[in-house]
């Protein structure tokens, strides 16, 4: 027992000294709508101005730092990366975390249309794309999407093929077909006076996201009772933290919440159930499709359907990573997380 707690105490001074070894650094990109996308530089001391660069783009709800870049061991997604070489880059969709968030976010959430949409995600990462490629005197990046994100990664991807050297899509909906348990007809998404049409009395311009909405797929995504078992306490509570405190007016409504747009939610409503919001026949990347085994979100559909339109992509694979749950880079090493930075960084390399 005592060589145990011996290796496992030893395991998190690497594992701590292995995160001090990555440098940040935050900035701030216009945009030509006049917003300002946050954008955090993860790397080492030894990365050479060769070392690749990859963009992690985020989902749904929670912003970026909060997904890929927590200061707990075994919470970030980028200094994991960065210590394999590549230089990392963590953004915000405008309306999330530090990016610049519509008016309209500042009042009460109305059923006006849902606040943005993929076209204005895609403009986003487009003008962080140049902007890294300038600092970085490259033509070519990679992206790496996660959910939403994923979506968002191959929207821009698809307009903009010649600055996207590869592109990685984790548990993203592609269209591929009309049945999905959360999200699809019959769902509370779906206008129940309109079929086929997204709900907005359910989400509107933008919805608040308390801490405990943060974990409730997740668990039921966990076949073990004792969730800790599965996923590291320590990253848990550094998530949750990280969520709240992406947005300075989270304490000021009881219980705490955090705003994210609605824009995502109907975007996704129309993927799951079976439109097409672009093409993979437009991408020329070598695209690597990721999914988890225990994932709500992505279907087995969307992988076939993804696999069978990126007819230009020059190399395609697709993995499904066994027993891994939608938070896979949150979750411990042995249930998915290991087998996903052996994936993407073999893939950028």
């Amino acid at each position: 027992m005592v060589r145990v707690l011996l290796v496992i105490f030893l395991s998190s001074i690497a594992a701590s000294a292995q995160r001090a070894q990555a440098n940040r650094q935050d900035f701030f990109v216009p945009e030509r709508g006049g917003n300002k996308i946050f954008v955090r530089e993860v790397g080492t001391s030894n990365l050479t101005k060769t070392a690749p660069a990859i963009l992690l783009i985020h989902g749904a709800r929670v912003p970026g730092l909060a997904s890929f870049d927590l200061d707990v061991p075994g919470g970030s997604l980028a200094a994991d990366l960065a210590e394999r070489g590549l230089a990392v880059y963590v953004m915000d969709i405008s309306g999330y975390g530090a990016s610049t968030r519509p008016k309209e976010m500042d009042i009460p959430p109305t059923s006006k249309d849902a606040l943005v949409r993929s076209n204005q995600a895609a403009r986003d990462i487009g003008a962080v794309v140049d902007w890294i490629r300038d600092r970085r005197r490259v033509q070519q990046m990679a992206l790496f999407g996660w959910a939403t994100g994923g979506q968002w990664a191959g929207y821009y991807a698809s307009v903009f093929p010649q600055k996207v050297g590869a592109l990685i899509l984790l548990n993203s909906l592609y269209g591929g077909s009309s049945v999905h348990p959360l999200m699809g007809h019959g769902s509370d998404m779906e206008d129940p006076n309109r079929p086929g049409q997204f709900n907005r009395e359910a989400c509107g311009t933008y919805r608040l996201n308390t801490e405990n909405s943060l974990f409730g797929v997740w668990d039921r995504s966990i076949p073990s009772e004792n969730k800790d078992t599965w996923r590291d306490p320590a990253v848990a509570k550094a998530y949750a933290v990280a969520a709240m405190g992406s947005d300075p007016t989270s304490q000021q409504r009881h219980p705490p919440s955090f705003r994210s747009p609605c824009g995502a939610m109907e975007d996704s409503f129309y993927l799951a159930t079976g439109r097409q919001l672009w093409d993979a026949s437009l991408i020329t990347a070598p695209t690597l499709v990721l999914a988890s085994e225990r994932d709500f979100w992505s279907r087995v559909e969307d992988r076939e359907l993804l696999q069978k339109h990126l007819v230009h992509a020059p190399r395609v694979k697709v993995v499904v990573i066994k027993d891994a749950t939608h938070f896979v880079f949150l979750d411990r090493p042995e249930h998915g997380r290991s087998e996903l930075i052996e994936q993407v960084a073999s893939w950028i390399k």
